[in-house]
């Protein structure tokens, strides 16, 4: 084992130049290959990331206004959504539906205290809206069960206005503003990447406002789905229901718009996995211009040592250790430039977040473990391929012929 060792340092260091430059170019296709993996996957993580997970299993809905005639009423109708919808579509589909909420705004609305003024109204929602939104609490809590059966004047907003309202974000909890004319209890302050909404329990929203039951959307959470086919079928029986309840015609893409949270997740989760793929198609042709290159130094190799190979082949040396021989200089070869150009990718990814940081479309570009075991096993591939037909013509020559050859 030492002594093959052996051999094939002192073969590559014989041939010092065309060696480095050879493991130079297959450092530069490993490079690019790891490189280009954990930019994917930086890509990929940022996808998850921002893709709330609570959203993978809903379907959403927004007024709209008809384009088609129904039942005898004219298109051109503005459908408005209530949250009365939501009994009807959970008894209409029992086994489809899991849950169903409702939200409401009012834009108009100014949310004072002395020492500043908040725009942008507010949305009345369910404590579910938590998860639905991806709403992480900084101080306080969300809106909760006890605030909707109450109808509490409870009000949840952002830590941009915690600190506009207020001396500081942290102070918010427990303190009063003025909106609508009333006084509402902040009992919770969020933190997210660019939601800024004020919340309260939405049948406080409905107190205030005489009782009122509209609602600007629905998100109906589903179960029991697989395929986009069953994302499709789960969307037209919820159009069916609200088509029942708004006289509009079920085939009426206008009359309410919607969003498909299943469907759209499988299909970006297959558009990631087009990208990973493209990025191994694009990496091992990358490889490839390297592992040509060293398939190259060993067919000159084996031509170089043919006398050699000859004078072993007449003192009983059988094929299978050149063969062998041959194999393992090509592997090694490889290996050892590959190695650095693994490190050099690693080293370039960790430089590449360091300086992106956490991108909305960009977050922790790195190779894990499973990476490194496949890089590796694509590295002895391409090793062995690359030595593979050098070897075969090492085998193929005749001891007396070898001898001659100077």
């Amino acid at each position: 084992m030492f002594d093959l060792l052996g051999e094939i340092v002192q073969t590559l260091r014989n041939n010092r130049l065309r060696t480095i430059l050879t493991g130079v170019s297959v450092s530069w296709g490993i490079f690019m290959l790891i490189v280009l993996l954990g930019a994917s996957r930086g890509v990929r993580n940022a996808f998850e990331s921002n893709w709330d997970k609570s959203e993978t299993n809903t379907i959403q809905f927004w007024s709209g206004v008809t384009s088609m005639p129904y039942n005898g009423y004219k298109d051109g109708r503005y459908i408005e959504l209530k949250s009365s919808d939501i009994d009807a579509v959970k008894q209409d589909n029992e086994e489809l539906v899991s849950d169903a909420i409702a939200f409401a705004s009012l834009d108009s609305a100014k949310i004072t205290t002395s020492k500043d003024v908040v725009s942008g109204g507010f949305e009345a929602v369910y404590p579910k809206a938590q998860a639905t939104n991806n709403i992480e609490m900084k101080y306080g809590r969300y809106v909760n069960d006890a605030d909707i059966r109450d109808a509490r004047r409870t009000m949840v907003i952002s830590s941009k206005n915690a600190r506009l309202l207020f001396e500081s974000d942290s102070v918010a909890v427990g303190r009063t503003v003025s909106c609508m004319g009333l006084a509402w209890t902040i009992v919770g302050v969020y933190d997210h990447r660019w939601r800024s909404q004020s919340y309260v329990p939405y049948t406080a929203y409905k107190a205030v406002t005489g009782n009122t039951d509209k609602a600007y959307s629905l998100i109906v959470n589903v179960e029991g789905l697989e395929t986009e086919a069953d994302g499709d079928a789960a969307e037209k029986a919820l159009r069916a229901t609200l088509g029942r309840q708004h006289q509009f015609h079920a085939d009426d893409r206008n009359a309410l718009w919607s969003w498909n949270g299943f469907n759209s997740y499988l299909t970006n989760s297959a558009a990631m996995g087009y990208l990973n793929m493209a990025v191994w198609v694009i990496g091992i042709f990358t490889l490839l211009t390297g592992i040509v290159g060293v398939s190259n130094i060993m067919f000159v190799s084996v031509r170089e040592r043919t006398h050699e190979i000859g004078i072993r082949r007449a003192i009983g040396a059988k094929p299978r250790s050149i063969l062998g021989q041959v194999l393992c200089e090509s592997v090694a070869l490889t290996a050892f430039f590959g190695y650095i150009g693994i490190v050099a990718g690693t080293l370039s990814l960790q430089a590449l977040n360091a300086v992106l940081g956490d991108m909305d479309g960009f977050k922790n570009a790195t190779v894990d473990i499973s990476i490194a075991i496949e890089v590796t096993v694509a590295l002895i591939v391409a090793g062995a391929m690359a030595g593979f037909f050098p070897a075969l013509k090492a085998i193929k020559v005749k001891p007396v012929e070898a001898l001659r050859d100077e």
